[in-house]
């Protein structure tokens, strides 16, 4: 599962309206120029339906005929449902061969034109997720169009409807990832989502009981971080700072998900107006995050400014 490595002051992603559908072409309508230029024609020299006089000429009837099918050929507007199914257009040096062979072999199960287009709309959908969303989001709908019946797939629509801040969907498609396979590597997002749909008591009730022994430190982390935030949603800032205490704050890795939870820590620190303890903790985050995770460096100047001042 990616990392929620959203910057700013929030700990998940914000909502993004700006929804990027398939791009429908009109067709090519030189054709039905032509077509009413020959009808045009027609009528002129005589030969047309007018010229018939209505006694059944066969060269009014041909005419009308060309017409019609002219008109046939004219694309009709696409439904939503078929856009979604279409999805926005994949850039055509993406393959599909670039997904994990893991995921290659729960596509294996479809035919191979099919796998193929499932593949490649999951490939496009990952290179977009960071930067456009909502494109990648309309991507993993086309894929699950296509494939809905696969866990990887309502897993792709989950992060991907979650970082477009369409959370209540994202549930939703997490919850059926999960049901498919088990898998707990959801768990901390579908909190979260909780959370950003104003329910924190549902989050914490869907956390209490995750068996956290095994888990990879970064998901644990991650864990954390979201109980933490729901507590903090209750009001209960002592708690959420104890959740984060509990922690491996202090340790030696420098891995990106201890300069989340160094974040959070001192975010909560701040809220609860412990402002220099929150100062000292921004800057350990910024110590540990090379990848620039968070914004930890703006926060701490910003707070040092306010504490001279």
């Amino acid at each position: 599962m990616p990392e929620n490595q959203r910057g700013g002051r929030g700990d998940r992603p914000r909502s993004n309206d700006q929804r990027s559908g398939g791009n429908r072409s009109g067709g090519n309508r030189a054709g039905d120029k032509r077509g009413g230029e020959r009808r045009g024609e027609q009528r002129s020299s005589g030969k047309g339906r007018g010229s018939s006089g209505g006694n059944g000429g066969g060269g009014g009837r041909r005419g009308d005929w060309r017409g019609r099918a002219e008109r046939d050929r004219t694309p009709t507007p696409r439904s939503v449902e078929q856009e979604r199914y279409d999805g926005p257009p994949i850039p055509e040096q993406v393959t599909g061969k670039e997904l994990d062979r893991s995921v290659r072999a729960q596509l294996a199960s479809l035919p191979e034109k099919l796998g193929e287009r499932v593949a490649r709309h999951l490939v496009a959908a990952g290179l977009l997720l960071e930067d456009d969303p909502a494109t990648a989001y309309q991507h993993t709908l086309a894929a699950r169009a296509r494939a809905g019946r696969l866990a990887v797939v309502r897993e792709a629509v989950g992060e991907a409807a979650y970082a477009s801040g369409e959370f209540a969907e994202a549930l939703t498609e997490l919850r059926a990832a999960r049901r498919m396979n088990g898998a707990k590597d959801y768990l901390a997002m579908m909190a979260d989502c909780e959370r950003a749909l104003g329910r924190p008591d549902r989050a914490l009730e869907l956390l209490r009981g995750v068996d956290r022994d095994g888990l990879p430190a970064e998901l644990k982390a991650e864990l954390t971080i979201v109980e933490a935030g729901a507590r903090r949603d209750r009001g209960e800032l002592d708690a959420a700072l104890r959740t984060l205490e509990q922690a491996p704050l202090m340790t030696q890795t420098r891995a990106t998900w201890v300069a989340r939870l160094r974040y959070a820590y001192a975010d909560i620190l701040l809220a609860a107006d412990r402002r220099q303890d929150a100062l000292t903790w921004f800057h350990r985050t910024e110590a540990v995050d090379a990848e620039e995770a968070t914004d930890a460096a703006d926060r701490a100047a910003e707070l040092e400014r306010s504490l001279e001042g």
